[in-house]
């Protein structure tokens, strides 16, 4: 028997339109932000105008070829501009050690910390191994992100494999000692026991409450004290939440090498969002 592969509905294909669930300033600032990247660079013609190249980057989490077939295009062409907008955009990220001296300045004392994993598309093969999170259970990506007491993200560390720990990715990146030198403090969870190394006698980069033991409970002073700091840093949770309302870090599908640039970029997307 002959196999027909081709679409029941001609070599057209269907196309829609969908509603980007974000402002139209937020459209504008990454229109701008083309515009101008392409007179830096002395580019005379582009296919598509700046604005309708913008509201195909947004659309990222959609097929390329989808995309591409819809406003009249090549796929290559989509993926060249999506890999250009993301570079625009994760260059604009805030650097950790201007983020914290910016949090020094405006009179705060106190950060919030956490870390969370993005899901990513099971491979096979030994490389991707390293992937898997034993905690969480499936495969992804480590990020550490740093929030201010309202919760708006300040920072994103590099993504790496999910089999890391916290803490060896925030001592990778050096947390501690960026804290100290701005003289500001962090609250994190249970999950970063272990991660303050301030000498003794200094007071603490890191704040975490009391884990129990097996013949050692808490008591009811260290109870109140967890409560009182799972309070403190709700916040936090927040400021993931906003950054995972991307559609696009539901299961990432790329190069993980790459992702680390796509949660930059979205993170300056989000706090342009949030702070309209």
């Amino acid at each position: 028997m002959k196999k027909n592969n081709r679409p029941a509905e001609g070599p057209d294909g269907l196309v829609y339109t969908a509603r980007l669930p974000l402002s139209s300033a937020t459209l504008n600032y990454l229109a701008d932000l083309i515009r101008g990247h392409c007179k830096k660079i002395g580019t005379r013609w582009r296919a598509l105008p700046p604005g309708r190249i913008a509201g195909i980057v947004l659309r990222c989490d959609q097929r390329p070829g989808d995309l591409a077939g819809g406003n009249g295009v090549h796929r290559t062409t989509v993926t060249r501009w999506v890999r250009e907008v993301v570079g625009l955009l994760a260059a604009r990220a805030p650097r950790l050690d201007r983020a914290l001296k910016k949090i020094a300045r405006k009179g705060g004392g106190i950060v919030l910390l956490d870390g969370s994993l993005i899901r990513t598309h099971r491979r096979t093969g030994a490389a991707n191994r390293k992937n898997y999170s034993g905690k969480h259970k499936c495969h992804g990506l480590l990020v550490i992100a740093l929030t201010d007491d309202k919760g708006r993200l300040l920072w994103i560390s590099a993504l790496r494999p999910g089999r890391a720990s916290e803490i060896t990715a925030c001592r990778h990146d050096r947390l501690t000692a960026h804290l100290r030198a701005a003289g500001l403090g962090a609250i994190a969870d249970l999950g970063f026991v272990g991660l303050d190394d301030s000498p003794e006698g200094a007071a603490p980069a890191v704040i975490t409450g009391y884990k129990a033991a097996y013949n050692r409970p808490l008591t009811r002073g260290q109870k109140h004290s967890n409560k009182a700091l799972a309070a403190v840093r709700a916040p936090v949770e927040h400021g993931f939440a906003h950054l995972k309302n991307w559609r696009v870090l539901t299961k990432v599908r790329t190069d993980p090498k790459w992702a680390t640039s796509l949660v930059r970029a979205l993170l300056v997307l989000t706090n342009q969002e949030v702070a309209r």
